[in-house]
């Protein structure tokens, strides 16, 4: 027993000189820049910028001078702390929030085909006959998005309905991984218009089988209405160029469904109003002046 002991202490003793010689010998010295970015980034490990953690991201900017302002959720801030210890200037992007691109996922706004007692896991739901939803493009309200959500930026309002806290949203991008239907989409913040629907069924049939009705039918009236050319159909669905995008909400005006969200629609159409109203009594003065 006693040479067991010996045997063993003896081993770990020239293990580990082993390894303290090792660590001397290969001991590679880390870059201060490095540890001075990790030390700003705000430690959210949240794969925003592609790379699979802070560190990673932090040698990216040091060792291949990688773009500052990749990280989400630090955002312009951050991007004037790297940029300072980096020596360069600041530029940051501009700030993204999620948006859920689906009217429905609750039970007063959802047509079923069936009773979901399964994993509640949206990935596990639509493995079971394409989701227990009648549309099958729609979202299957099992909250994989308020999961993978890091700031609690993703809550449930009294329809079910899965709400995006812009205040909260860093435009991570973990709820858009994380959404099995590719429901969910990152919009600059000055993005106020937005196609809420992603059923590539036919008119009839996504119209039938929406829960509030306010799916896309393929008019192409939106197509019609946009001076910018910036929405055009794929498969049956209007899809929205933000790019090109003046946030005119003609489209949403157009739209005889509801599908298309503009925050000012009322606001467009009493300005609207009131133009319409001053240019028929100018044109009525106009008239009485040369009578």
């Amino acid at each position: 027993m006693i040479y067991a002991i010996i045997i063993l202490g003896a081993l770990g003793l020239i293990y580990g000189l082993g390894l303290a010689f090792a660590s001397k010998k290969f001991h590679v010295d880390v870059d201060p820049k490095i540890e001075a970015i990790v030390e700003a980034l705000p430690s959210a490990n949240c794969g925003a910028c592609g790379y699979p953690g802070c560190a990673g991201y932090a040698e990216a900017i040091v060792m291949n001078d990688e773009e500052l302002n990749k990280c989400a959720p630090g955002g312009a801030a951050v991007v004037g702390e790297i940029a300072a210890i980096m020596g360069k200037e600041a530029s940051a992007a501009e700030r993204k929030i999620a948006v859920i691109k689906c009217q429905s996922g609750g039970a007063n706004n959802t047509f079923f085909r069936y009773e979901y007692q399964g994993v509640t896991t949206c990935k596990a739901a639509v493995m079971i006959n394409n989701g227990p939803n009648l549309c099958s493009w729609g979202c299957v309200f099992q909250n994989d998005c308020m999961a993978a959500c890091q700031f609690d930026a993703i809550s449930i309002d009294e329809n079910g309905m899965r709400i995006v806290d812009k205040d909260k949203c860093t435009g991570c991008g973990a709820c858009v991984k994380a959404c099995p239907r590719n429901l969910i989409e990152l919009a600059g913040e000055k993005k106020r218009v937005h196609i809420l629907c992603s059923s590539h069924d036919k008119g009839a049939e996504s119209r039938k089988v929406c829960g509030n009705k306010t799916a896309c039918i393929g008019c192409t009236m939106c197509v019609k209405k946009c001076p910018k050319d910036a929405i055009e159909m794929k498969n049956n669905l209007a899809v929205l160029n933000y790019d090109l995008c003046i946030m005119c909400g003609l489209c949403a005006d157009a739209c005889p469904t509801g599908a298309i969200f503009d925050p000012l629609k009322e606001v467009r159409a009493l300005k609207r109003a009131e133009a319409k109203k001053k240019a028929e009594a100018a044109k009525q003065a106009a008239a009485e002046k040369s009578e």
